[in-house]
Parts: structure tokens; sequence; C-alpha cells
């Protein structure tokens, strides 16, 4: 069911800067939750990797978001890590999974308190610059024991929804680089790296609602600070174009998933 926006607006205005805090962004995400499968899917590949651990004591969930993964793969481990630096996302966390131990620091300071056998860190590096990616890694697998695995997730730079992000802003989000730069000359934390992509989509059977779910993909991090944005009208014209489904049973993005698992040596 199509859900009516907050208010009018005219096909000229630029598209809204969705804050996590508003109504606006809620509604967006929950049409979005509606239609897409990226939970059931990302959710049963996640779990899959936690099953091989050899042991699971410690989970460690880095931009934990509302909690619902950290949730659903920390009930597997003895003890459950989050790290999510907005107040907002705390507050909803906490009510998600109570059981978690949430710190409140950003990356760049935080400090566990354990060493993670699984940790997982999702779609945190779009708010990054690509020259950090590689220490940050580095950096989040200082966080976790010899054996352990950290997991990566982030959408496929050539996916449906990427494409959007780059005709509209031309920026490119791309872990593959670091990826690949993680095989050689990093033993010292890094026993293997692989890369693998989920296929994921999202469908609704009208436009308002596709619209709404665009307007969210389309809200990079820095929307609030460029100098222009897309209209409504460029956003719809771009939408019934490419997202159109040809049997005119509604509208379709496809938004594939990169899963990047990075396994540390037994030893240092």
């Amino acid at each position: 069911m199509a859900l009516p926006p907050s208010e009018a607006h005219s096909p000229d205005d630029p598209i809204r800067v969705l804050d996590v805090t508003t109504d606006d962004y809620r509604r967006a995400f929950e049409l979005f939750l509606a239609g897409s499968d990226e939970k059931a899917v990302t959710h049963a590949h996640l779990l899959a990797l936690v099953e091989r651990l050899p042991r699971r004591s410690v989970f460690l969930d880095i931009g934990a978001g509302s909690g619902a993964t950290t949730r659903y793969l920390g009930s597997h481990f003895e003890r459950t890590i989050a790290i999510e630096p907005s107040k907002y996302m705390r507050d909803a966390l906490r009510l998600t999974y109570p059981e978690a131990e949430v710190l409140s620091d950003p990356v760049e300071t935080a400090e566990p308190p354990a060493l993670a056998d699984f940790a997982l860190c999702s779609h945190m590096f779009y708010f990054l610059p690509e020259s950090q990616y590689l220490p940050t890694v580095r950096r989040l697998l200082d966080w976790v024991r010899p054996g352990g695995e950290l997991v990566l997730v982030l959408q496929n730079p050539d996916n449906e929804c990427m494409r959007l992000v780059r005709h509209f802003y031309d920026i490119r989000f791309d872990l593959s680089p670091t990826a690949k730069a993680l095989g050689t000359g990093h033993e010292d934390l890094v026993e293997s790296c692989t890369l693998e992509t989920l296929p994921v989509r999202f469908h609704a059977d009208n436009l308002p609602d596709t619209l709404a779910v665009a307007e969210f993909m389309a809200n990079v991090p820095d929307l609030a600070e460029r100098p222009t944005r897309p209209t409504r009208r460029d956003l719809e014209t771009y939408v019934t174009t490419h997202f159109a489904d040809p049997t005119g049973t509604g509208y379709t993005i496809h938004h594939d998933h990169d899963i990047i698992r990075i396994k540390r040596p037994e030893t240092p």
C-alpha cells in the first residue's frame, strides 16, 4: 500500500534530505524494508558464516544501526558488543537488543572491551573517504581475535541503486580495490580475503512507493552539503526509464550486496 507524502511537493523541488530522526526517513525506510529481500538474503548468508565458526564467544557489530541484524546474529554468541555513534540509533538499538553492550564512540576512537570471534561492519564505508578504506579495515581487524573473521557489507558499485547514485552525483563506493590490496603486504592481520556478491532486489507495484524508496537511496551521506540536488522530476524520469518492469507489473531496483570476508591468521 502506498504511503502518502508528509507534505505536498512540486516536481521542480529538489529531493529531500532525509534525516534519520524524521518521520519522512522512517516512512521511506519502512517502504524499503517492506519491498526488499535484503534482510532475508543477507541474514541467511551471514548466519551460515557464523555457524561455521570454530567458536562463538564474542560478536562485534560495527555501525549497528537500530539493531535488527545485531539481534539476529547476537543470539548465536555468548556476548555481543555494538558500536553505534548516533544517539537516535543507539536508543533504538537498546530497545531492539537490550542484551548488547553498546559503545557510543566513533570507529576512529572506539575501544571494544574484548576481541571478537566475528565482527560485522555493514554499510559504514559510504561515510569514509576512499583513502581511509584500507587504514580503517586494518583498525577493525585489530578488534578481531587471531583466527576470527571480519565481514564487510556494502552495495555492489555496479548495481542499479548505485548506478542511480552515480548518475546524479558522479560518485562511486567500491570496496573491491581494498579487498584486492589486502591480498599482499598485510599478512600480519590477513590470512585470507574473499569477495562474494549477493543478489538483492526491491520491488513495488506502484510509482509513489518506488519514488519514495529511490529518494531514500539517493540520500548520499553528504547530500545536505551538495550545492545542487536532483529534482523530484529528475528522479521520477530516472525511475520510470530504468526501473519499470517490462511486463507492467510495477518497479524493480536491484541492489546487490558485496560481502567481503577477511580471516585473521591463527597466530599474529
